[in-house]
């Protein structure tokens, strides 16, 4: 672990009323003491100090100096932050001042690398530390605050507690077997405990995927035929005119993307050309890439001209969408319902469009993330190391069934183990750790 003292600027480097900057390492409140007027050597942790930074004599600016001691710090190592005011120049100033007299540039995350190293967060919540950086809505974020909180820390402790119990039990047969108080493992007292633990790891797999959607934005085409007012829609909600709209049919040729919050859940919203047969080469290339969109999107918003009957092409398109994750827009509600469909009714070109909001928010189960009692994973890498500890249980679970042995059955259950451990980054590797550091901002 490396204790040299690591800057950087931990706000934005642009003109504002103050500027931040960041350091940590071995003696580093001494360290600052060499250029800050302020007394701090011998202060105690948490405190404030007023005073300027100094430059062979001469004021650089005057500022306020938070010191941090102890393994308590959030990098648990020493740290100081400088309060400075805000502007590209004077921050410039103080930093090159830094590295003058021995500092050097942090790197991308390397202040939560070191808390993680110093065994002040784990894993999950120096990746929950970057997610609140980038969250785009309001449940990116409070996923987010979760994890900080530890919360994928406490039930990924518990998965492996129940592991470990199973593992246990098993070793000790296999190295007592003369011991007549140890009971004997058999598939019959086995089977039950390693089914219980399996079903809360696929139950927290299937609640992330929901979880991730929710977090990165949920991919959102807009299908229909020409003119029944997809752009109108698009518009409504991106709050813009993005998409042409006239009366002409196959006026959008291509796709039209743009994203926009609603209620705090991230669409990003795909507007396609109208789908009908047609002899134009190029309107025939829209609508073959309208049909792929269907196949990659999480929802489906059909819309349907709510002014007039249905037609041949709206069943195809109802046929098309029926084993997707839709919902059917009758739009047009101001020129009165002809259509006999059921769907919700808004109207596009007034911008009514409060009742489809609301069915987004339902379909999708918002209430899950306010659930205290459901536990769910917030990236790819945790969701992928999970997903493999239940195929080495389900291995093993497999095994049970057949009645082999439970000495032969324990190197999956610890393969499993092994891959609850990684989630925290119990045995993470160097070039796993550099990888994901990597992602983190500047002084964070």
């Amino acid at each position: 672990m490396n204790d040299d003292i690591i800057v950087a600027v931990a706000t934005s480097r642009l003109e504002a009323a103050i500027s931040i900057i960041r350091l940590s390492g071995k003696d580093v409140i001494a360290f600052v003491q060499q250029f800050f007027t302020g007394k701090i050597i011998n202060k105690e942790s948490h405190t404030i100090t007023y005073g300027y930074i100094k430059d062979n004599g001469e004021k650089i600016d005057e500022v306020l100096v938070n010191i941090y001691r102890g393994k308590r710090t959030f990098t648990g190592e020493e740290m100081v932050e400088i309060n400075c005011h805000g502007g590209v120049y004077i921050t410039n100033k103080v930093v090159d001042l830094c590295l003058h007299h021995g500092a050097r540039l942090a790197e991308r995350g390397e202040f939560s690398k070191r808390a993680f190293l110093n065994g002040r967060i784990d894993l999950s919540q120096a990746e929950a530390i970057s997610d609140i950086i980038t969250a785009k809505n309001s449940y990116a974020s409070s996923l987010a605050l979760k994890g900080i909180q530890g919360s994928i820390s406490h039930f990924i402790k518990d998965l492996k507690e129940d592991l470990i119990q199973i593992i246990t039990q098993i070793e000790v047969n296999i190295d007592y077997p003369e011991y007549e108080d140890v009971e004997e493992l058999t598939a019959d007292k086995l089977l039950p405990m390693s089914t219980s633990l399996i079903e809360k790891m696929n139950k927290i797999i299937e609640d992330s995927k929901n979880i991730k959607l929710l977090k990165e934005g949920i991919q959102t085409a807009i299908i229909g035929k020409p003119n029944v007012g997809k752009s109108s829609l698009l518009n409504a909600m991106l709050k813009e005119e993005k998409a042409i709209v006239t009366n002409i049919a196959g006026t959008t040729r291509d796709v039209v993307e743009g994203s926009v919050t609603v209620d705090g859940i991230l669409l990003n919203m795909i507007d396609t050309a109208g789908i009908r047969e047609t002899d134009n080469i190029v309107e025939s290339l829209g609508v073959e890439k309208s049909k792929e969109m269907i196949k990659k999107a999480d929802l489906v918003l059909l819309v349907i001209d709510g002014s007039k009957e249905l037609d041949q092409e709206d069943q195809k398109l109802l046929e098309l969408t029926e084993d997707t994750n839709r919902i059917i827009i009758i739009n047009k509600a101001d020129l009165g319902k002809k259509v006999d469909l059921e769907g919700i009714e808004i109207s596009a070109k007034e911008q009514d469009i409060l009742a489809l909001t609301k069915e987004i928010k339902k379909k999708f189960n918002l209430g899950l993330i306010s659930n205290q009692e459901e536990y769910y994973l917030t990236n790819a890498r945790q969701t992928q190391l999970l997903e493999k500890a239940a195929s080495s249980l389900q291995i093993a679970i497999d095994a049970m069934k057949m009645s082999i042995p439970s000495d032969l059955i324990v190197e999956d259950l610890y393969d499993s183990w092994s891959c609850l451990k990684e989630i925290l980054g119990e045995q993470a590797k160097e070039d796993l750790l550099d990888e994901l550091f990597k992602r983190f901002c500047i002084g964070k």
